[in-house]
């Protein structure tokens, strides 16, 4: 079973960055794909930033897309989501989720998940 905790959400204005955090459980976190997902009120969970086990690969939506930027350190079982020129529709519930030695492209078939942290952006 792994666990997840998400840190570092808040409240920013327009423009504004946030680093969001989540720590892993997992004794092998190395050999788990990394993703961020989040959920804005009224709206289905979306894929926000993946990064692949082994060779850290990264794949972005195109709304996050150079503007956000996912990374790991597995000696901290931790994978951030710097998040730059933010924008209020970035406002949302975001969620970390791992699978194990997952595709980094494929979106679906998460095993686990946070509890989630808000960002919220105001205009």
């Amino acid at each position: 079973q792994v666990q997840l905790v998400e840190s570092g959400g808040g409240l920013v204005q327009t423009g504004g960055s946030l680093r969001l955090s989540c720590r892993a459980s997992a004794p092998t976190f190395s050999m788990y794909t990394m993703s961020w997902f989040r959920q804005a009120p009224g709206k289905e969970r979306e894929f926000v930033a993946a990064i692949s086990w082994l060779v850290g690969s990264t794949y972005y939506a195109d709304s996050v897309k150079g503007r956000f930027t996912i990374s790991r350190e597995n000696a901290k079982n931790t994978v951030y989501l710097q998040m730059n020129s933010l924008k209020p529709e970035d406002t949302a519930l975001y969620y970390c989720a791992a699978k194990y030695r997952g595709h980094v492209y494929y979106t679906e078939g998460y095993d686990y998940w946070g509890q989630g942290t808000q960002v919220s952006v105001s205009s």
